[in-house]
């Protein structure tokens, strides 16, 4: 009976010298943050770059208090609220793309990387900007506690500005002066005369110019690359390339990109952006007969004329046409020399056929193509073009003198009516 006394008596004890929960006043901090670049802070011309900014609190809450009677705040003095972060681009030649941004609270000892898009203008001097960051947030100044449980904030609002510096390095930047084609028709080879200036700020190193191809562009590079050395700013260079022109391009203008490799003042290689210049492609080499159709007799030969024309858009060297043969023709000189051909230019060609007598009268159509060079003294030949023969019968007078039966009856009763003139009347005579 008296344990049990004793155990209640302990219990109530322990629940009347219980401590009471106390609470927090901070007499002094506040927030100090600070704003630096993330990474390399050196950007190139004529890119977009992402500078990531990271925004750090140094704030500190020096002194606070622990009381019973003290109601402890929602906010501690040093945290940066509803902080706003804003990059500008100040003389600096660039833009930044992106608007300033909510980043909410920053508390005490915690840092927020944020983000922003900037575009390096193409022709920026290099050398050191400085971009002003602008933070704008609130914090707690003090909170005043009225009664044992309500308190009484009072908020300031801040705004502090930063200078962050970035870098714009050099580039050789290209710019092509002047586009001049030779000789580029479609299915030839040709040559792309181009004047070259380097715009940009850095000195090039053992530049290397190439040409590339764009894509599905018909202009297809032969060789690529010129060697040019130093290519400091504000100087010009003339290259000359050896490209070939699909055949399926038409007479318009296709493009095609350039590079410069070389290096760079750190001794480093670095690839220029490409830049895209138009090239204009003449028509494809086009050649036509424009004889008429040959008509001929069965079991005949001869020499048989056939005109070509150049109806293209480049000048053909050196042309030879060519006819295939097929049953019931046969020929002893297929091929002909045509020699240079400029566009509108006719040339006759002179091939030795016969015709079979078992020929069928209808209507044949031999294959003959023109075996040239270009400009380049490249070889071709152009596509099968059909010579139409029409293989018909005698009639009238050809008929007989074709059929050997009458032209043997017709001798005889020729000899056979002199016969009778100089030797039958003239024995009669006498």
């Amino acid at each position: 009976m008296k344990t049990q006394y004793i155990l209640i008596i302990a219990i109530l004890l322990v629940f009347f010298t219980s401590p009471v929960m106390a609470g927090t006043k901070y007499m002094s901090g506040s927030p100090d943050l600070t704003a630096t670049i993330s990474g390399i802070n050196e950007f190139s011309q004529g890119k977009d770059a992402t500078i990531t900014v990271i925004v750090q609190n140094k704030g500190l809450n020096d002194i606070k208090i622990i009381q019973s009677a003290i109601a402890s705040p929602t906010d501690q003095p040093n945290t940066a609220k509803l902080t706003t972060v804003s990059l500008g681009s100040g003389a600096a030649p660039l833009v930044i793309k992106s608007d300033p941004q909510m980043v909410g609270d920053i508390t005490g000892g915690a840092s927020i990387p944020v983000p922003f898009i900037a575009r390096i203008s193409s022709d920026a001097p290099p050398g050191e900007y400085m971009l002003p960051l602008e933070l704008n947030y609130t914090y707690l100044d003090n909170a005043e506690q009225v009664g044992s449980d309500s308190m009484i904030y009072h908020y300031r609002q801040k705004t502090e500005t930063f200078q962050l510096p970035v870098k714009i390095k050099p580039l050789v930047t290209l710019e092509v002066l002047n586009v001049e084609p030779e000789h580029l028709n479609a299915g030839n080879d040709g040559y792309l005369n181009l004047i070259i200036k380097n715009k940009g700020f850095e000195n090039g190193k053992n530049a290397v110019i190439k040409i590339v191809r764009d894509s599905s562009s018909p202009v297809v590079p032969v060789d690529s690359s010129v060697y040019i050395g130093d290519f400091p700013p504000n100087s010009t260079v003339t290259t000359r390339y050896k490209v070939t022109v699909t055949k399926d391009a038409g007479a318009k203008t296709y493009p095609v990109n350039m590079i410069v490799v070389y290096e760079n003042r750190d001794g480093d290689t670095v690839t220029s952006d490409p830049v895209t210049v138009g090239v204009q492609v003449g028509g494809k080499v086009d050649l036509t007969i424009v004889s008429d159709p040959i008509t001929v007799y069965p079991g005949t030969g001869g020499v048989f004329n056939i005109e070509y024309e150049n109806t293209g858009a480049a000048t053909v060297y050196s042309a030879q046409a060519r006819i295939s043969t097929l049953d019931p023709f046969t020929s002893t000189d297929d091929i002909a020399f045509l020699g240079d051909l400029k566009p509108g230019d006719h040339a006759t060609a002179h091939f030795q056929l016969s015709v079979d007598k078992a020929a069928t009268k209808k209507e044949y159509g031999l294959d003959s193509e023109i075996r040239y060079r270009d400009a380049l003294d490249a070889t071709h030949i152009s596509d099968p073009m059909k010579v139409k023969i029409n293989v018909i019968s005698r009639s009238g007078i050809g008929l007989v003198v074709s059929n050997p039966i009458l032209v043997t009856i017709i001798i005889a009763g020729v000899i056979g009516a002199l016969y009778y003139v100089f030797f039958y009347r003239k024995r009669k005579v006498v």
